[in-house]
């Protein structure tokens, strides 16, 4: 079983607190998962890049800190704190980070 940020006996964290760039790439905490839904952290150092890909699930980021860009079919949208994103299932997606880049995706099932 994932470790998780917060449990039933913590049920809650400051995300800022979690936040940990790495040299380079990414880094991923999950937050909380269950049966429905899975909540994760993840820190992008600048210049890092998810390449394109697709999820049978849909999908929300939360940008926390820092700049980048989202691919969302085609389409570009800029990314900074306090953006929110809505990714239906299957739409092909992509990340670049523009400066260190934190944000929480939430992955939930498709109905």
């Amino acid at each position: 079983m994932t470790k998780s940020l917060i449990s039933p006996e913590n049920s809650f964290i400051q995300l800022t607190e979690q936040l940990g760039y790495p040299k380079s790439g990414l880094s991923n905490q999950t937050i909380w998962q269950g049966k429905q839904c899975q909540y994760n952290l993840f820190c992008l150092a600048a210049q890092a890049k998810i390449p394109e890909h697709t999820s049978p699930q849909n999908a929300t980021v939360q940008v926390i800190d820092g700049t980048g860009a989202l691919t969302l079919n085609d389409n570009t949208i800029s990314l900074k704190p306090g953006m929110f994103i809505f990714m239906p299932a299957n739409a092909p997606h992509a990340i670049a980070a523009t400066s260190n880049l934190a944000f929480v995706l939430t992955r939930s099932a498709v109905g």
